[in-house]
């Protein structure tokens, strides 16, 4: 039986008492927890920051057994009294759905709940009122400052974006709720805020101006998700597996994980300003940090976890489904999906630090959710490159946008990105028009402007840049460059695609620009395809196929008029 890897492990007492193995944190526990000021952090889901916050929450109760042989051992040392514990609020609201039970109800049973174990007679009748009575009756009672853990802090205004008067609802009962958290400075030792997302000018931040938000710190760049070094120090055995499991060497292997599950950066300077502030001495060269400076990178846990244990390289964050509230906004905001891939996005540390529901400008909402990421960083312009991170994301965000533009994807049969594999690996022509076909008579019809200009190129580009995961597809959109080339073991394809056009200046282009000379030599089955769409009715009106090979030399395959 292999070793336990922590896939959705959010309690650290449990991970520790039952033998998981663990990425060691908690040199950044222990730098949290020596600081004052009240932290906020944003990462996406599935990140660790519930592991994070329990880690916490055990040490400042002081439960010195579960931190054995771990950073913060050495780190705290055997100063008196450094294992004491405090009296710690942890409050989760990752546990129920605000879309139907109320915030106030629930925030009221927890403060219930506190109010009990301190035997404290409710003497206020608001929520904020009652917590700011528990941390003075705690730090009385105990004569210890207290820590306040908030995990998950947004979810009651997510939950609610469909529902605008909840939403409004929820979030004044947070911004009341947290207002007490700088009245409380004097009972306070630690406090740690978690979420998605950062919302500008709602609930916690416009009173909680003292709060120090660490989420672009280069200081906590690696505190969630795995860097590459720890996962080769820490998971050899796993990675040995996998890389035997997939006839892999192990560069080949950490290659495969590098490119579908890392990728992630949240400050361009994270390890070697880390290092600085750890008081790492050992000489710097400078060639080689440079590099590392731009390209500071932590793998998705979770999604690196559950490859590790099921030897494949699946898409496992995804599989736990995309927030129904971004695909909305993407919806409502008319995205452009190629801007995903194919476009450089630019953003000022200031607008990927804030983000207004209001705000048309779905950028910072991608990058906070971990849809993009920063990629590299002009100091100077303080300035963002901003990108997809990895495989993963790019194909399982595809994946998720393209019902919206194609409602048939998938849900016709054979309408999705797998048939169309097999019709394109088994030279089946008329099995991709069938493909297409279907996918665009699914579109909807509509009056007036239409919302997406380029809206057959844009489905078109979802569909074989999804079909890239399986086969080599290269897509192209500008004059006088080909629109899409696929490469199986057996065929190649050239396609030109024409708005209201005719195949036969499809073809043409083809022929007159040389695209299929690259191939001449090539034993492969060569099919030049022209492909017409009517930009009226949003459907396949033309289809023509040319054959070539050696022995055939042209001939035409099949005919749509």
């Amino acid at each position: 039986m292999g070793r336990m890897l922590p896939i959705g492990i959010q309690d650290f007492e449990k991970l520790r008492h039952d033998g998981y193995v663990y990425v060691d944190k908690t040199s950044y526990v222990h730098r949290i927890a020596s600081i004052s000021t009240p932290f906020f952090l944003i990462r996406p889901r599935r990140f660790g920051k519930s592991l994070l916050v329990s880690t916490l929450k055990y040490y400042l109760a002081g439960r010195r057994d579960l931190f054995e042989g771990l950073a913060i051992e050495k780190l705290v040392g055997e100063v008196p009294g450094a294992w004491e514990g405090s009296p710690v609020f942890h409050l989760d609201f990752d546990g129920a759905n605000y879309a139907e039970d109320r915030l106030e109800d629930v925030l009221g049973t927890q403060l219930a709940r506190w109010e009990r174990d301190l035997g404290l007679e409710r003497v206020a009748v608001g929520l904020g009122d009652r917590f700011y009575d528990v941390l003075c009756a705690a730090h009385a009672q105990t004569n210890k400052r207290c820590a306040v853990l908030v995990d998950e802090y947004d979810k009651p205004l997510l939950d609610a974006m469909g529902n605008p008067a909840v939403l409004e609802r929820n979030r004044a009962i947070l911004k009341g709720f947290f207002s007490v958290i700088k009245k409380a400075d004097a009972h306070l030792r630690t406090v740690f805020i978690t979420g998605v997302t950062k919302f500008s000018k709602v609930s916690i931040f416009s009173d909680l101006n003292n709060l120090r938000d660490i989420s672009l710190s280069a200081e906590f760049a690696g505190m969630c998700g795995i860097t590459e070094e720890e996962l080769v120090s820490t998971f050899g055995p796993e990675l040995e597996a996998f890389a035997r499991a997939k006839r892999m060497d192990g560069e080949t292997c950490l290659s495969a994980l590098r490119e579908k599950y890392d990728g992630y950066c949240f400050h361009p300077d994270g390890p070697f300003v880390s290092r600085v502030l750890a008081g790492d001495e050992s000489p710097v060269d400078l060639e080689r940090d440079g590099d590392v400076r731009l390209n500071t990178r932590v793998y998705n846990p979770y999604s690196l976890l559950n490859a590790l244990t099921e030897l494949r390289l699946g898409s496992w964050w995804f599989g736990t489904g995309t927030p129904t509230f971004l695909v909305r906004r993407l919806r409502e905001e008319a995205f452009d999906p190629r801007k995903l891939v194919d476009e450089t996005i630019y953003a000022t540390e200031a607008r990927l630090s804030d983000y207004r529901i209001d705000d048309p400008d779905i950028v910072p909402l991608l990058y906070q959710a971990g849809y993009l990421t920063i990629k590299a960083h002009d100091e100077h312009a303080d300035e963002y490159v901003l990108a997809v991170p990895n495989a993963e994301v790019e194909f399982g965000m595809l994946g998720q946008l393209i019902p919206t533009y194609a409602p048939g994807y998938g849900s016709l049969r054979g309408t999705d990105v797998l048939t169309l594999r097999r019709h394109v690996e088994a030279g089946d022509t008329d099995g991709i028009r069938r493909v297409l076909t279907a996918l665009f008579a699914s579109i909807p019809y509509t009056q007036g402007n239409d919302p997406f200009e380029h809206y057959f190129q844009a489905v078109i580009w979802l569909v074989f840049t999804l079909l890239g995961q399986y086969v080599r597809c290269e897509l192209h959109t500008a004059s006088g460059r080909i629109d899409c080339v696929v490469e199986t073991r057996s065929c190649v394809y050239i396609f030109e695609f024409k708005r209201d056009g005719t195949t036969v200046e499809a073809l043409d282009q083809i022929e007159e620009r040389g695209y299929a000379a690259a191939f001449e030599a090539d034993a492969r089955r060569l099919y030049l395809v022209g492909c017409v769409f009517d930009s009226q009715t949003r459907q396949l009106v033309g289809w023509e196929v040319h054959a070539r090979d050696e022995v055939l030399g042209d001939l035409p395959v099949s005919g749509l008029t």
